[in-house]
């Protein structure tokens, strides 16, 4: 059962929900169907959900993948919440106009840790079980 993975699956499909609600109605303030029509701000909210769609598939199989394999559950909600923080922290710093560099750099860092320690943990675990 993945029901801790389910529960930030949930949560972030919220937030990108939000971020696609932000793109939308940059869309209909700037008057542009298509691209970014050479608006900045469309621009930035159009880069802050594609990068958050970027990140979140990958971070979720890699804490699914955990707690399939039966990884301690702490460590599991661990990299879940750290994952969650990071991307609301990127979003708010990438997507403000003049940018909170701030915000965005510490949400790349926990987005970057949770690959990192993901994909090292998924390994141990293979390590563990094949070899």
């Amino acid at each position: 059962m993945l029901h801790a993975t389910s529960l930030y699956a949930a949560v972030l499909a919220v937030l990108l929900l939000h971020l696609s609600m932000n793109v939308i109605k940059a869309r209909r303030t700037g008057k542009v169907s298509v691209g970014d029509g050479g608006d900045e701000h469309l621009l930035r909210t159009m880069r802050t959900q594609a990068n958050f769609t970027e990140y979140t598939p990958i971070a979720l199989i890699l804490i699914g993948a955990l707690e399939l394999n039966g990884f301690s559950i702490w460590a599991v909600h661990g990299l879940g919440i750290m994952f969650v923080v990071g991307r609301i922290l990127h979003a708010i710093g990438l997507g403000t106009d003049g940018g909170v560099m701030k915000c965005r750099v510490y949400g790349m860092y926990f987005t970057a840790a949770v690959l990192a320690l993901g994909a090292a943990l998924n390994l141990w675990v293979f390590m563990k079980v094949y070899v």
